[in-house]
């Protein structure tokens, strides 16, 4: 199958990277399109060069959009090409979600989304010409899916956090979050990322994972209420063998068993929060099986080479 994909592949760590390596190794031919460098005639050119079968579109809200993608989507449409987004970003909510009304990327044909909110959306509005939704979680990439190597004078700290400090303004608990861990548990805990020390990429972020005890999750859910959408983190650290405290958001119990496979806290509890970071760094064989075993089931299930054997299942 050949595959006209346009995303951003000038970042290393791409969700577009993980998927390119992906559907090479899955054995089908992909052409790459920089968005930020595409004008109309490049997608033109590369339909007349090959014979496309998808069209794959990734779309960084920050990148310039240019004209007349809307009638490309048509042309493909009427040579049989099928369109599809995988996105993994949430829009609903939030800013972004005017978006949704004027972007041409919502009048591709087929949008997979983490957002299971949006994705009901989009098809009870699907008279407007927006895309047919569908509700796919993120993933961790296959390649990073492995138990790294403990390195405890690389990375020293029990707890850690992972992400930048600065986050969407509708979330300040983010910030909460990484202050309240710092106060509390002082040179034990590592933020690692924007603000804090300095990211961790590829295959060294397992190792990351690897030394510390616990890795402390989040995503963003505006009034801590709205469910069936989880950041890649919740698939990321546990598919890189971390172990995870992640807070509760209705429908990850329907990929994790919770308790056996991450452990989750409520919103804004710090109590309770602090009540199982204690008990987890005391218990380290408990710990240490729940990751395991969270490590397993991330591996088995929810790699994007699984999440994108779906979405062309779904297109067959």
């Amino acid at each position: 199958m050949t595959i006209l994909f346009l995303g951003n592949f000038d970042a290393p760590f791409s969700s577009e990277n993980y998927y390119l390596k992906t559907l090479l190794k899955m054995g089908h031919k992909v052409v790459t399109l920089q968005e930020n460098q595409t004008l109309h005639n490049h997608i033109i050119t590369a339909l007349q060069d090959h014979e496309i079968d998808l069209f794959f579109w990734v779309h960084t809200p920050g990148f310039t959009r240019f004209q007349g993608m809307d009638q490309l989507l048509s042309v493909m449409r009427h040579k049989g090409i099928k369109t599809f987004a995988y996105h993994l970003d949430l829009y609903m909510g939030i800013e972004r979600e005017r978006m949704l009304q004027t972007n041409p990327y919502f009048l591709i044909d087929n949008f997979f989304t983490v957002d299971k909110v949006m994705a009901e959306w989009m098809n009870e509005n699907h008279n407007f010409k927006l895309a047919k939704g569908y509700f796919l979680p993120a993933g961790v990439y296959e390649e990073e899916c492995f138990l790294g190597t403990p390195d405890r004078d690389k990375y020293p700290h029990d707890i850690i956090f992972t992400g930048s400090y600065g986050y969407h303004h509708e979330y300040p608990y983010r910030q909460q979050l990484i202050n309240w861990l710092k106060q509390t548990y002082g040179d034990r805990f590592g933020h690692y990322g924007g603000g804090g020390l300095p990211t961790v990429r590829g295959p060294e972020l397992n190792n990351l994972y690897a030394s510390a005890k616990i890795v402390i999750g989040d995503t963003l859910c505006k009034n801590f209420d709205y469910p069936y959408y989880f950041s890649d983190r919740a698939f990321e650290v546990p598919g890189r063998g971390g172990f995870m405290i992640f807070p509760y958001i209705k429908g990850l119990e329907d990929h994790y068993e919770i308790g056996r496979e991450i452990v989750q806290y409520k919103f804004n509890d710090f109590l309770g929060l602090k009540s199982l970071i204690d008990y987890y760094l005391e218990n380290e064989s408990e710990r240490e099986v729940i990751r395991i075993a969270g490590f397993e089931r991330a591996k088995k299930d929810h790699t994007y080479r699984a999440r994108l054997d779906r979405i062309l299942e779904i297109l067959s």
